[in-house]
């Protein structure tokens, strides 16, 4: 298990690749739910980021949906990657962030992936 990796109760991950600097992507969970995702909405670098609030979307084939924020910060970059082959959420959803977001300072109640997994078996 990943010390560094964390959920929401939205779906999100977060990897904290230090102590103030995070990169955040949908869960597995989350991409098999929407099914095969054809769009992403991405942010800009540099734009400020709330706790709660969507930064990105997401359009599969059956809806569009939000992908929200579970820091508050400065975004430092973006996988524009994603733009081109929004697929990639599908087939490798823990390799395909969507931003990393820098100077973090604060954050919603993250789960730990026991916790998350506990989560999505009551949803299931």
């Amino acid at each position: 298990m990943n010390q560094n990796l964390f959920f929401t109760k939205t779906h999100e991950w977060v990897q904290f690749l230090d102590d103030t600097t995070v990169r955040i992507g949908l869960t597995d969970y989350a991409q098999s739910e929407l099914g095969d995702l054809v769009f992403v909405n991405l942010p800009e670098e540099g734009d400020e980021v709330n706790v709660g609030d969507a930064f990105a979307d997401v359009e599969s084939v059956k809806a569009v949906s939000d992908v929200y924020c579970p820091v508050t910060g400065t975004i430092s970059k973006v996988n524009e990657e994603l733009l081109d082959h929004p697929e990639l959420i599908n087939s490798d959803p823990m390799e395909a962030w969507f931003i990393e977001v820098e100077e973090v300072s604060e954050k919603e109640e993250l789960l730990t992936e026991d916790e998350y997994n506990e989560l999505i078996s009551k949803e299931g």
